[in-house]
């Protein structure tokens, strides 16, 4: 788990290191630097596997040299198969197989590889500079090309300068989202290469070709009986988890009140070989807090456990770091428990497994509820609803206005989509043509859940959930781990019949059996939290006057496609009549800190 970095641009050493200062935090045990013709390749290392030196980037292998951060779990697996064709190493590094095994295959490598990973290798006798990102987006990775030139980052920050121009459609994009889904980024001319992709430039031909090596595929559902399913899926679990519990240096789990991480955890306490650290975080308040049933899980599975509470003292401290941490503006007011709770395990172990993923491919978020309730809806027709709720006011009045917005979404597909960018927006004109490419994912399935899981996988857990577990835990040093990532599951999930899923209002039905042989289902079977925070009250109070001071006019008036009007009119609603605009004040205000933290 490290930060890369390499270009063809005229920076000297002393600029390149000062750049790599502003992400130092990704790979602290380590600075690498090397020049090989006109590349500067540099690596910020946090050393997990083979802690030596000899393992430090960039690394070099005849005519390749390569800096790469993340884990290939399989690497023992292929590095054997390599040691069979008569090849040898030098570590016991993950990097050096991943490197040889370019050398050997070349993009194949990238269907043999199982893990998170964004890399850059230079072929000095070629000249040509390859690069890839995992399947599923779980590390970053942003690049600059103007035709000639390139450079690329594992941040966007070191890629900054003074003619850096912010982007109207990433602001857009992002006042929509909360956040800037890839390959768009919130300054022109920088890049985010997507998940699933690797990226070739020729740098005698002067030119930078995209290609796709891994997508979501059309369902082919299993015929299996529910038994076979679950033994399946519970064995796939078991190895995505142990091969994730390989590391040189100490490793733990977050463990909340949820599902997911609960079995998760249970499965590496199982497999772990000693008492397993396990940390989650406390509220105060009970309506966000999950800490009493967590505590009940560590105490059923034996684990080391500790409690980190937020509070609204932990809050106000943490924003600057929000700010520096997640150097785009991102609006996940979950993203600040996530810091203080990596902060606080890096005091204990370096390595962190975690149950993100979970709810994407077992149809675990409340978003499946909805879009339910929204299907039998759509029985009547769009011209009835809308009839019903703006011609018959009498009746309508008595519906609450999240149903009654509902009434006038046209179809099922829309609606969906709007559950993740929101149903009414601040623009002044709301483009959304850089949805078009998310399309396809809804003719994957012939089910409407599959659909939303499917968009959901794509949009927010590629571009929200995965960049807030890396900036949060690569703020503190520490490598987050997901074994419900693995693309294996991901792909088995999908293909599993619905109703073992989601049924009869119950979700997540496969994975509640398989955790019910760890821990009690009295225990586990609680209502759903989630990890959030009570924001809205936050606003009104403790953050009020920075509100107030970062949210001026000359602020706002700098916003590209701001609907400056409306949104003063929210912020007064929510300030002064309790009405509940904080997901549109949060991503103002967290906007508002990155213009100041940035110059812009």
């Amino acid at each position: 788990m490290c930060g890369i970095y390499i270009t063809n641009l005229p920076y000297d050493k002393p600029d390149i290191l000062n750049k790599l200062k502003k992400i130092s935090y990704r790979g602290p045990d380590n600075l690498g630097f090397n020049v090989i013709d006109d590349i500067s390749i540099s690596h910020l290392r946090l050393s997990i596997l083979d802690l030596e030196k000899r393992s430090n980037q960039p690394f070099v292998y005849e005519n390749l040299a390569i800096t790469f951060n993340g884990e290939i779990y399989n690497y023992l697996q292929i590095r054997k198969e390599l040691l069979d064709l008569g090849y040898s190493f030098k570590t016991e590094s993950d990097t050096e197989v991943l490197l040889i095994g370019y050398f050997v295959w070349k993009e194949e490598i990238l269907q043999k590889i199982n893990g998170m990973f964004s890399f850059s290798i230079y072929d000095f006798e070629n000249k040509i500079i390859f690069s890839a990102r995992d399947r599923l987006g779980v590390k970053p990775f942003y690049y600059y090309w103007d035709g000639s030139n390139f450079e690329i980052c594992s941040q966007i920050s070191p890629l900054l300068n003074k003619s850096s121009i912010i982007s109207s459609l990433g602001i857009s994009i992002y006042l929509d989202c909360g956040y800037v889904p890839s390959p768009h980024t919130i300054i022109e001319n920088i890049y985010k290469l997507e998940p699933g992709n690797f990226m070739k430039i020729d740098l005698n031909h002067k030119s930078l070709k995209v290609f796709n090596y891994w997508d979501l595929k059309k369902t082919s559902i299993s015929k299996e009986s529910y038994s076979t399913i679950k033994n399946k899926l519970h064995n796939l679990l078991v190895d995505s988890v142990k091969i994730r519990l390989q590391s040189d240096v100490p490793i733990g789990s977050f463990l909340s009140g949820g599902v997911d991480s609960a079995l998760i955890s249970a499965i590496a306490s199982k497999h772990f070989g000693s008492k397993l650290n396990t940390f989650t975080i406390k509220f105060n308040d009970p309506k966000f807090d999950e800490s009493l049933i967590a505590d009940a899980y560590s105490k059923i599975i034996s684990s080391n456990h500790k409690e980190i509470l937020f509070d609204k003292d932990a809050l106000i401290a943490m924003i600057p770091s929000l700010v520096k941490a997640f150097d785009e503006p991102f609006a996940d007011s979950s993203a600040l428990p996530s810091l203080l709770l990596n902060k606080t395990t890096k005091n204990h172990v370096t390595v962190a497994l975690s149950g993100d993923g979970g709810d994407e491919s077992f149809i675990g978020y409340n978003n499946f509820d909805a879009v339910k309730k929204f299907k039998k809806l759509s029985i009547l027709n769009y011209s009835a609803r809308k009839y019903f709720i703006l011609k018959l006011k009498v009746f309508s009045k008595y519906l609450p206005i999240h149903f009654q917005n509902a009434f006038l979404i046209k179809d099922l597909k829309t609606f969906i989509i709007k559950i993740f960018i929101g149903n009414k927006t601040l623009l002044i004109n709301r483009d959304l043509k850089w949805l078009s490419k998310y399309d396809k994912y809804f003719a994957l399935s012939d089910n409407v859940f599959q659909n939303t899981a499917d968009f959901n996988i794509k949009l927010w857990l590629e571009n929200d959930s995965n960049v807030k577990v890396d900036r949060a835990s690569m703020y503190s040093s520490v490598e987050v781990r997901s074994p419900f990532l693995d693309y294996r599951i991901v792909e088995y999930a999908r293909n599993i019949p619905m109703k073992f899923k989601f049924h009869k209002n119950i979700r997540k039905i496969i994975l509640k059996d398989i955790l019910k042989e760890y821990i009690p289902e009295d225990v586990f079977n609680q209502p759903k939290k989630g990890f959030s925070i009570p924001l809205k009250n936050w606003l009104s109070n403790e953050l009020k006057d920075d509100i107030l001071k970062m949210l001026s006019n000359d602020f706002l008036n700098k916003v590209p496609n701001l609907n400056v009007d409306l949104f003063k009119r929210q912020l007064k609603l929510h300030l002064e009549q309790g009405e509940d605009y904080s997901k549109n004040i949060w991503k103002l205000y967290v906007l508002s800190k990155w213009y100041e933290k940035h110059g812009f």
